[in-house]
């Protein structure tokens, strides 16, 4: 009986809309509901609301559960990418686990029509789209989790996540990249600078691990590519030289059979006279 005055009393706390009917468990209903205001106190005694801070400088992330509601209601109303002094509101969950997504201007969950490209959504085959249910970006007490982005430290530092630095493994491996990172020029050697990975086992030397630089130019490389520079230019001109060798022998075998053709016409020409010759004697003499 305990547990669903408790329930009731959360569901008013919330300013959730629900049936009267429903909160007549047993008695009188103004019994009842005085029963739910003098429990009202018990419910804010139960909040919690985690706060998921991360700091893009030093690469750290601290979890803090908050269970004073008065200490949370500076982030209640704002919606996200609402920035402050010292945090900017990137995201959160509520207690069912669905995300805040930005541009829904709202405290509640509504049910939005996805597809490739937006939050909240990953597609599992191509031009899918599908309902997804997302909370609105207004932030109020539902919430059990409230991601914060550190855009300015204050003055006081919060132990675990401004002074600490987590290294940011791995590195990169492209020779550009590297360069662009460390501000090195042509000249400079960037295997010197590739993050190295320390592999520390207990009963052996302690060594490092260096990834594979991409797109490196050595003089192996160079010499690669005057090689290939080399081997297309020597095909080419073996093509030219085979290209005029064969329109050479093409304009041969064109005139050779132009000329057997002109002979053989003139070789019948030469018959239909004589045919033509032998009819005229042979009628003369008749």
């Amino acid at each position: 009986m305990q547990y669903l005055i408790d329930a009731k009393i959360f569901a008013f706390y919330l300013n959730l809309r629900f049936n009267r009917e429903t909160c007549i468990l047993c008695g009188d209903l103004k019994s009842k509901w005085k029963a739910l205001f003098h429990g009202a106190s018990k419910v804010v005694g139960h909040f919690r609301m985690k706060l998921n801070i991360s700091f893009p400088a030093t690469g750290c992330q601290k979890l803090i559960e908050v269970g004073d509601e008065h200490k949370l209601r500076t982030f209640y109303e704002k919606h996200m990418a609402t920035e402050g002094y010292v945090v900017r509101i990137s995201g959160g969950n509520d207690k069912q686990g669905f995300p805040m997504k930005q541009g829904v201007f709202t405290h509640v969950r509504v049910r939005l029509l996805l597809s490739k490209g937006h939050s909240c959504y990953r597609p599992r085959r191509t031009g899918e789209r599908k309902h997804k249910s997302v909370r609105g970006c207004i932030v109020d007490a539902s919430l059990s989790v409230l991601n914060l982005v550190i855009v300015k430290k204050g003055e006081k530092h919060i132990p675990g996540l401004i002074v600490t630095t987590v290294p940011r493994r791995p590195g990169p491996k492209r020779a550009s990249r590297i360069r662009k990172l460390f501000n090195l020029s042509k000249e400079d050697d960037v295997c010197q600078f590739v993050v190295r990975k320390p592999l520390n086992k207990e009963g052996k030397k302690p060594r490092t691990k260096a990834p594979k630089i991409q797109r490196l130019v050595t003089p192996r490389v160079l010499q690669h590519k005057r090689r290939h520079i080399a081997l297309r230019k020597q095909r080419t001109k073996e093509n030219k030289e085979e290209a005029a060798e064969y329109a050479k022998l093409l304009a041969k075998r064109m005139k050779e059979a132009k000329e057997k053709r002109q002979e053989q016409i003139a070789k019948r020409r030469r018959l239909s006279s004589l045919r033509a010759s032998t009819s005229k004697s042979e009628s003369s003499q008749k």
